[in-house]
């Protein structure tokens, strides 16, 4: 069985976030070959600062599982997450997390504050960076550039 394209999909929900007028982040939570949730950012739809994709992903995983660890669990991001994400990614001991494009001004993984490499951090996933980083970040690129014009 051809394992899924978690990016594509990733991506896919950073496209419908963008249709609803929200920054172009999606994110998947995936185990094996089977996506267990997927979203996109909702902050202004939801008038939640919260709402970002990686948050509203790791809530409907935990709630589909019962559980608030992930443990085993993949993240698949179209951006380099926030400290708030990064966080929340720790928490729930996802085991790998993959991102797209990095995010110099708001970024916490590679970027910024660097949160997986504290001593305080409670849980490190393994990181992949640059995953599908050229199509996320020509879809942000294009979101802002609409929004300048």
């Amino acid at each position: 069985m051809k394992r899924p394209d978690f990016m594509a999909l990733a991506l896919k929900e950073a496209e419908a976030a963008a249709l609803r007028g929200e920054v172009p982040v999606g994110a998947v939570i995936a185990t094996g070959n089977t996506v267990v949730a997927r979203a996109g950012n909702r902050t202004r739809e939801l008038a939640d600062p919260t709402a970002h994709a990686e948050m509203l992903v790791i809530r409907e995983a935990c709630g589909k599982l019962a559980s608030e660890r992930l443990a085993g669990h993949d993240l698949y991001v179209t951006l380099e997450p926030c400290a708030m994400c990064a966080g929340a990614i720790s928490f729930a001991r996802l085991r790998r997390l993959y991102f797209g494009a990095a995010d110099e001004k708001g970024g916490a993984v590679v970027n910024g504050v660097r949160f997986f490499a504290s001593p305080t951090c409670h849980h490190a996933p393994d990181i992949y960076a640059g995953m599908a980083e050229t199509e996320a970040g020509l879809l942000l690129k294009g979101f802002f550039r609409e929004r300048r014009d």
